[in-house]
């Protein structure tokens, strides 16, 4: 298992290198690799408004007992996975590759283009709509970022969205709480 330190980020495969590798069988080929040009940023936690404890892991991994807590049995025979998930400490683990299709956006529609995990990349931050997100996790999402407009060049800062924004109505992620300029102001 590789761990996320300082250094620069690169892709090989479809995989972060230097990066916590968590795979998850919560995924399926995407129609066209060529055709990488959108990234979806939400947020997650379990429960909700609790960080750390591996719940999410379990819940991308297939392997969430959902009687561990109440709120788990809503959650019960979901498949649903992300690429990465980047915790409040930085800690970058990536599920899926890049190159495949994770199961993140659901029912979805961006510049009428419907199914967004044809042509997306998801990335979960640990947190909540209204939990203000870490340094840390802003440094770390840079990072990945750039890393990922380098090397899918149909992906740009324009490109990058919130789950509210292409399932509107039915999701609110990232929320109030992440602070778009900011994290728009690292990318430059």
């Amino acid at each position: 298992m590789k761990t996320l330190d300082q250094k620069a980020l690169t892709i090989d495969n479809g995989w972060l290198d230097n990066a916590t590798i968590c795979c998850s069988s919560h995924y399926n080929q995407r129609p066209l690799v060529d055709d990488i040009s959108l990234l979806v940023i939400h947020n997650i936690s379990l429960p909700p408004g609790q960080f750390g404890g591996g719940y999410i892991n379990d819940l991308f991994l297939g392997r969430l007992d959902c009687q561990a807590d109440p709120f788990f049995a809503q959650l019960e025979g979901l498949r649903v996975s992300a690429h990465c998930m980047i915790s409040r400490a930085g800690i970058i683990t990536q599920y899926v590759s890049f190159e495949d299709r994770a199961w993140h956006a659901g029912i979805s529609t961006y510049n009428g283009r419907a199914n967004c995990n044809d042509f997306s990349i998801g990335i979960e931050l640990e947190g909540t709509d209204t939990t203000l997100y870490t340094s840390a996790q802003y440094e770390a999402l840079a990072r990945v970022t750039k890393v990922l407009c380098r090397h899918y060049r149909r992906l740009t800062p324009q490109t990058i969205v919130g789950h509210s924004d292409i399932a509107p109505g039915r999701k609110t992620d990232p929320g109030d709480a992440f602070d778009w300029s900011h994290y728009g102001a690292m990318l430059e």
